[in-house]
């Protein structure tokens, strides 16, 4: 007598956690590394182009929270730089390193 199969189960992946908005986000890591001692001017925001996609459209924010003059955008006094990375992070120039990841 034949052992019974078993049914294969398809049960699809787990979908991963929702992140918050990136300017919920990032709001959050600027305000941690400025007490961490670095200053906003020194920080860098290297975003996925989704990323910044989001930033440009979030109408929560405030006018004076994101800025585009001389050729860069600003978020919170922050430069940010679109494109060339898997994942948004907020780096400090002297590190050569991010300084918090998201």
């Amino acid at each position: 007598m034949k052992a019974p199969v078993k049914a294969l189960s398809l049960k699809a992946p787990p979908l991963p956690a929702r992140r918050a908005a990136p300017a919920i986000h990032f709001r959050g890591e600027i305000e941690k590394a400025e007490a961490a001692g670095f200053a906003r001017e020194d920080m860098v925001l290297r975003l996925t182009l989704t990323d910044v996609s989001k930033l440009k459209r979030d109408t929560s924010l405030e006018v004076a929270d994101i800025s585009f003059s001389a050729g860069a955008m600003r978020f919170l006094g922050v430069r940010v730089e679109g494109g060339g990375v898997a994942e948004s992070v907020l780096q400090h120039p002297d590190l050569d390193q991010p300084a918090l990841e998201r």
